[in-house]
């Protein structure tokens, strides 16, 4: 069984608590951050740190909240809200959740994977903007916007997004900007597009956050897990 435990770490000035995943088999292995959706590291994110170390990867659960668990709603969506308008904090938050996961010596550091999930995907995407050597980039539902488009030219891995056709929150629009953004900046990326699926498809209790546009999609979050880790294996 992988061995699964928290790691507490600072960044913009807040106390972060990760959870980090190492599977039994011998390093160096491939290792894959992992950014929550808006509302904060849960418990079924942070088992995600567990399912990616059962299958042979360091893995572990950032946290950009703070606490290690959901805040109330409203300071999460003011904490997304104050991220979003400055592309180098994001960064920097994802920078400092990647230098946790590197300081594990089971990690491999030039086979390394960024996802997210909601907000989070916006983040490893900002991530990769700043050139972090990332192998490949997975957005599950992301936020598709940047301030700083131009700065995809620096991306340097494969980018894989997930979205649903009824997602309210990324919508058409911003699919066809992202497009544009990847083509101008020479990005190896393929999109995903689930018809008749809507925002956080892949949490089982995205009904519970009682807001307009979330629901779970069980085919739709099987099938862009497999599309991740068929990406895994070619980039890895």
């Amino acid at each position: 069984m992988p061995a699964v435990r928290d790691i507490t770490y600072e960044v913009d000035g807040i106390t972060m608590i990760g959870s980090l995943g190492v599977p039994d088999a011998p390093g160096p292995r491939p290792a894959v951050l992992i950014a929550h959706e808006a509302n904060g590291l849960d418990v079924y994110q942070k088992g995600r740190a567990r399912r990616l170390a059962e299958l042979g990867y360091v893995a572990f659960a950032l946290d950009y909240q703070g606490g290690g668990e959901p805040p109330d709603f409203d300071i999460a969506q003011a904490r997304t809200a104050a991220l979003s308008e400055d592309a180098e904090r994001m960064r920097a938050v994802g920078r400092a959740g990647l230098d946790v996961l590197l300081a594990e010596p089971a990690a491999d550091a030039s086979r390394v994977a960024a996802i997210g999930y909601c907000f989070g995907g916006a983040l490893v995407l900002e991530l990769g903007r700043s050139g972090a050597d990332l192998k490949a980039i997975v957005g599950f539902h992301p936020g598709l916007r940047t301030t700083r488009p131009d700065d995809s030219v620096n991306i340097t891995g494969r980018v894989l997004i997930c979205v649903g056709a009824d997602d309210p929150y990324v919508t058409p629009e911003d699919r066809a900007a992202f497009e544009a953004q990847m083509r101008a900046a020479n990005v190896r990326w393929d999109m995903h597009v689930y018809g008749g699926v809507e925002h956080t498809f892949t949490h089982p209790l995205a009904a519970e956050a009682g807001l307009p546009g979330l629901r779970y999609d069980e085919r739709a979050a099987e099938r862009s897990w497999q599309a991740m880790l068929e990406l895994f294996d070619e980039v890895f």
